[in-house]
């Protein structure tokens, strides 16, 4: 079975239940109010944790198309260069 990502309006509707919303998660990790939103929309590691700290379950379970059956962040089909790095 394949298991499909929530909803982004699933997300910002589970925040409320708690009491909290993504702008005020935002703000507590010291980002911009509007930031944290781009985890909606496409992966951005930090911000998926960050949601499912508040959430209270692995990021994993909210976004299972980004990560492996472990709970590994999938890696992307065609990583870009690390530059720097000897």
């Amino acid at each position: 079975m394949i298991k499909k990502d929530w909803h982004p309006a699933d997300i910002i509707a589970a925040l409320h239940k708690r009491g909290t919303s993504m702008a005020a998660v935002s703000r507590e990790a010291g980002l911009a109010s509007s930031t944290l939103a781009n985890a909606l929309s496409r992966p951005w590691p930090k911000g998926e944790w960050l949601i499912a700290r508040a959430l209270n379950v692995h990021p994993a379970k909210i976004w299972p198309s980004r990560y492996e059956e472990e709970g590994e962040l999938r890696q992307p089909k065609d990583p870009l260069p690390v530059r720097g790095r000897l």
